[in-house]
């Protein structure tokens, strides 16, 4: 017998790169496929998220993410997670969304940059963050949310935790019942977003420990510079059903949009209708759309469309993307 009571034959000890895999599809088997599904929408979605129990598993703190100086682009890609996905929710709700991809680059089943995480799966099957796939990006964002999204990026960035989420890695929107919801562990809602954790081992505070990589690159998935081509100065609306960013009558978004998730492999296409058809759409705003762009007429003046946004429609135009 050698010391401590073990036998002469050596223990294999798991490499990080085997634990970090282990990890991986511990953590898909509890959030991909089959669970990824909905199984309620709308107020019956509010009122079973209503009896999921809060977690009984006390918060832990996470550390600051400070590591000094911090490359522009992960400031740009977090800002753009907090303004699509969390844009006009309360600030504590912003900041919890940025804590989310935070915890998220620090565990090993992700990936260990802000970008890669905000990112992930953006020319994969499965988007984490929709915004990445179903058009979002090509909307010009409204200037006073893009900079609160910004300055909660900058603080979370430098050091700042927002505590009330602890070591959360997952929310959606509470409209919504996605099936992982029951194999997680719910901590806290926040506006419209609840919240939730790994529970056990993968979701205690010690079980982030990746290293941050800062090699932060946006992928050529993103559809423009739409900050640098101008932000828009007039407000645009609340959350709807279904929507990461405010709604719009020229978004495409997808119904299978579950706030955070998409799926393209079910029944997603992005594409443009034709020019008959995309009248249609339209035709009941009328009235609204004429008084709406007089106002804004008035307020912006000559603002230039934002880009990869078809305006100006008529009989006479191709049909677009003829």
């Amino acid at each position: 017998m050698m010391p401590g009571g073990l036998t002469g034959e050596a223990k294999a000890v798991p490499s990080p790169v085997d634990t970090a895999r282990a990890q991986q599809r511990a953590v898909a088997a509890l959030t991909e496929g089959e669970k990824s599904e909905l199984v309620a929408e709308g107020e019956s979605a509010k009122e079973r998220n209503a009896e999921i129990t809060f977690s009984s598993l006390p918060l832990e703190r996470m550390r600051g993410f400070g590591t000094g100086e911090v490359p522009v682009n992960a400031q740009r890609c977090l800002t753009q997670a907090i303004y699509y996905e969390a844009g006009f929710e309360p600030e504590d709700g912003k900041r919890a969304v940025a804590q989310v991809v935070l915890n998220r680059v620090r565990h090993p089943a992700y990936p260990n940059s802000v970008c890669g995480v905000v990112y992930q799966g953006s020319n994969q099957r499965v988007c984490q963050f929709s915004f990445t796939c179903d058009g979002s990006l090509g909307r010009r964002p409204a200037a006073g949310a893009w900079a609160s999204a910004e300055r909660i990026a900058r603080d979370a960035l430098s050091g700042r935790v927002e505590e009330s989420v602890g070591t959360a890695t997952h929310y959606h929107a509470d409209y919504v019942v996605p099936r992982w919801a029951y194999s997680l562990g719910k901590v806290r809602q926040l506006g419209s977003h609840i919240f939730y954790r790994f529970n056990g081992g993968l979701g205690s505070a010690r079980a982030f420990n990746a290293r941050y990589s800062a090699a932060e690159l946006i992928p050529s998935v993103r559809l423009a510079d739409t900050v640098e081509d101008g932000i828009a100065d007039v407000p645009t609306g609340l959350f709807e059903n279904g929507l990461t960013v405010a709604p719009d009558v020229q978004d495409r978004h997808a119904t299978n949009d579950i706030g955070g998730r998409i799926d393209t492999t079910k029944g997603w296409r992005l594409e443009l209708p034709k020019a008959g058809k995309y009248r249609q759409l339209i035709a009941n705003h009328g009235q609204h759309q004429a008084a709406a762009s007089t106002t804004v007429a008035d307020t912006v003046g000559d603002a230039q469309p934002a880009p990869g946004l078809m305006t100006n429609l008529s009989s006479k135009d191709p049909e677009p993307g003829a």
